[in-house]
């Protein structure tokens, strides 16, 4: 007996030796290959764990010009950063986008039967059974029966103060006649009266009631980079409601022609390009920075491209809210002048000693004089034919149309500016007036 327990003691230990042997040299292997993967920039510590645990190991790309991997580990860095951005941007602002909803008392249209009751067998009698069935739904009569509530489009706004301002395109309420609803993100619904409409720039200005409502932060557009990312947030299509789009500014200053089939249309200047996504529906949506900052307007979309849209800089529209919040209506400054821009083909066919600024010209009718008599410019002297070529120094071209230089002012505000008289360059001090019918 005590022999069979020597026996079985001797096997154990022998088993327990092979075992150590075998998993001395295993561990052993596996330290001396991470030790000269480390060594030539291969696996990592954590890919030794995936290795020993029978998990397949997930390779980093390698690293720019032999370095150590860190500049993968930015790029991986810098996009979870902007896509956080991104989130913590939209759940910011969502709140603060409203769907607007277009309706409008239509005509109900109903068929009926036209034929008196018994007419038909009453001629029936001389003409015969074949004679025509003036009830027959070959020849349908149709009349009105009364009206009724039709959404006929949608757009998109943003909520600039707590009681209920909210900035969208004047194309969206283009239409005096019908009735605009607001449906915030929580679902609730609100009457919005249509405050004012911007008679040059597409842009225009609802109130709802309310108090402690959820707001956009207005950013600031006069330093936007191409390159910079944005996001767009608005009711896609009518049907999709806060939908998000991100991309980049792909062009700034840019000239377009805003608008919906049904909803008017605007000649803007000076706007940003963008290849997010901006569907129809998406009018007057915010445009967005990563901070969550509304740095545009959407309005345009390329018709027959992909992901060429364009959206009004915010700094153009502050004026017009202040404005309308203060005064109730639009308070614009004016000049007093008809004009064209000039450019190089301009100049050339026309002997011009300067290829940009504002040509004041007459208009196509004979009404349409080139300054407005007893106008601004009317009383600092500007006639026909005088270029402007700078308002305050800065230079008049297609980047920087005259009437976006003049907007930036308020009625009484003096401006220089600096035209070209018969060939001869002066400087004019104006005194800006308040646009009629403003």
């Amino acid at each position: 007996m005590e022999a069979d327990n020597n026996h079985t003691t001797k096997q154990k230990l022998v088993v327990f030796f092979v075992l150590t042997v075998f998993l001395s040299s295993l561990f052993g292997g596996a330290m001396g290959f991470w030790a000269g993967s480390v060594s030539g920039g291969g696996l990592r510590a954590a890919d030794l764990w995936h290795t020993l645990s029978g998990k397949a190991a997930v390779q980093a790309p390698p690293a720019d010009n032999g370095s150590s991997g860190s500049g993968a580990a930015n790029k991986v860095v810098n996009q979870v950063d902007e896509e956080s951005a991104v989130i913590s941007a939209v759940d910011k602002v969502s709140p603060a986008v409203v769907s607007i909803i277009i309706t409008k008392d239509l005509p109900v249209i109903e068929q009926y039967d036209a034929t008196p009751p018994g007419m038909s067998d009453f001629f029936r009698q001389f003409f015969g059974d074949n004679f025509g069935d003036f009830s027959s739904p070959s020849v349908p009569q149709y009349r009105q029966n009364g009206t009724q509530q039709t959404e006929i489009g949608g757009g998109t706004g943003f909520i600039v103060s707590p009681d209920g301002y909210i900035l969208t395109n004047r194309h969206v309420v283009n239409d005096p006649t019908a009735d605009y609803t607001v449906l915030m993100n929580d679902e609730t619904k609100h009457e919005a009266r249509v405050l004012a409409r911007d008679p040059v720039n597409d842009i225009a200005v609802l109130k709802i009631d309310g108090e402690n409502l959820p707001t956009v932060e207005l950013g600031d557009s006069s330093n936007l980079k191409v390159g910079q990312s944005v996001i767009v947030i608005g009711n896609a299509l009518g049907e999709f409601r806060n939908t998000v789009s991100t991309g980049v500014i792909s062009g700034l200053a840019r000239s377009v022609v805003a608008g919906e089939s049904g909803m008017g249309s605007e000649n803007l200047s000076g706007v940003i390009q963008t290849d997010a996504s901006i569907n129809p529906g998406n009018s007057g949506g915010p445009l967005l920075n990563l901070d969550g900052q509304v740095i545009g307007m959407n309005t345009a979309m390329a018709m027959g491209a992909e992901n060429i849209g364009f959206a009004i800089p915010i700094n153009d529209i502050k004026n017009v809210y202040e404005s309308v919040k203060t005064n109730g209506r639009i308070v614009r400054p004016w000049l007093g002048v008809r004009y064209s821009m000039v450019d190089k083909s301009v100049a050339d066919a026309n002997n011009l000693s300067n290829d940009y600024g504002a040509l004041i010209v007459r208009g196509d009718n004979p009404t349409d004089l080139a300054v407005i008599p007893g106008s601004p410019a009317d009383k600092a002297g500007l006639v026909e034919n005088d270029i402007i070529l700078e308002v305050n120094g800065q230079k008049v071209d297609a980047s920087h149309p005259l009437v976006n230089l003049i907007s930036g002012f308020k009625p009484g505000d003096k401006v220089t500016l600096k035209v070209s008289h018969k060939g001869e360059e002066k400087d004019v001090q104006v005194t800006l007036g308040e646009a009629p019918n403003s």
